[in-house]
């Protein structure tokens, strides 16, 4: 049997969940063979219970259903049981749902019309985020991207420019990657994946209609990973993508995270650091010594206006935190971001 679509879930102890994840997938509107791959993560709730409850529902309107599970004494972790419900699954393309989201009913049929003329990319999708009130700022930016950004503002601490739970991909894409990171618990996994198709040369294209209502809850898998590891993927990836290939540069912020960011490059990148650019009239005209280096002349960075600062620019600013003084300022330098500046807040 030719399977259009795998839809891959993993879940662990998913149950409040479950039942509503799985109704939106049959809810489908759509002309495709589609296959469902669970993988089950050693669920210790009636997640299982639930799952084969809906093995006839989903046999009667059609769909392949394919289930997997290990029962350890810890669950094995996101990446793990992605990997697994992925390589037990027939699809030419694999559409990922996490157990907790749900899809709005066209998404299987308008993600595959785009994935099918685009086989080296990662097509993801607006969303709907649930409770309405919650990372606001967070789903503003991500919906507002726009088609040039989805690959200039990968360097943020936001994560993906296209969330995991609504990406559509051909199953080469998995392949070239070679699948996620199985590190465990408190691993970015969907950024090593991201970051690493990128460097592979594939694409990132978004449907720019809500395809998916991302809910957020506090146990959710994102809260087990720490703010350091992803800033030092991060690090790295810009200095592989960009900073290596520029022979100057500086850095928007002379605050913390300027600071920060600074201090967390490599001796050759730092280098490179001409200035620290601001508007804070009590830093600016001042040096920033990086008094922890290991050089006996300790680098000393001067701190300028930023309508003094020549690009190229790495900028550590925060977004939407300033009424819209900083956004005005970057604008009236008159840049080109991806060519004078990159994000990195």
């Amino acid at each position: 049997m030719n399977i259009d679509v795998s839809v891959i879930i993993p879940v662990h102890n998913a149950a409040p969940w479950l039942e509503e994840c799985l109704s939106s997938v049959l809810e489908q509107q759509h002309t495709l063979t589609v296959e469902v791959s669970l993988f089950l993560d050693s669920c210790s709730d009636t997640s299982e219970d639930i799952v084969r409850d809906w093995f006839t529902k989903f046999e009667d309107q059609g769909y392949v259903i394919t289930l997997g599970k290990e029962n350890n004494e810890k669950p094995k972790g996101v990446g793990y049981a992605k990997n697994k419900a992925v390589q037990q699954s027939r699809g030419k393309f694999l559409c990922f749902l996490d157990s907790d989201d749900v899809m709005l009913p066209t998404r299987l049929q308008k993600q595959y019309e785009i994935a099918f003329h685009n086989r080296d990319a990662i097509v993801g999708s607006r969303f709907r985020r649930e409770p309405p009130d919650s990372t606001s700022r967070y789903t503003k930016w991500a919906n507002g991207l726009t088609a040039a950004q989805l690959t200039q503002q990968i360097y943020t601490s936001n994560g993906p420019t296209v969330i995991m739970p609504t990406w559509f991909i051909h199953r080469s894409v998995f392949d070239r990657v070679e699948g996620f990171s199985e590190a465990g618990a408190g691993t970015p996994e969907d950024l090593i994946f991201f970051f690493t198709h990128l460097q592979k040369g594939g694409q990132v294209i978004r449907h720019d209609e809500e395809l998916l209502i991302y809910r957020y809850h506090p146990k959710a898998v994102t809260f087990s990973i720490h703010e350091q590891t992803i800033w030092d993927l991060r690090v790295k990836e810009i200095e592989e993508r960009v900073l290596r290939s520029w022979q100057s540069f500086t850095i928007w912020n002379a605050g913390k995270q300027g600071r920060k960011f600074y201090r967390s490059l490599l001796t050759d990148s730092q280098k490179k650091v001409t200035a620290f650019c601001d508007v804070d009239v009590n830093k600016i005209g001042s040096f920033y010594t990086y008094e922890e280096s290991w050089q006996k002349l300790k680098p000393k960075v001067p701190i300028i206006h930023f309508k003094e600062a020549k690009p190229p620019l790495i900028i550590c600013m925060k977004m939407e935190l300033t009424n819209g003084v900083f956004e005005e300022n970057l604008a009236s330098l008159q840049l080109r971001e991806g060519t004078d500046y990159f994000h990195f807040n």
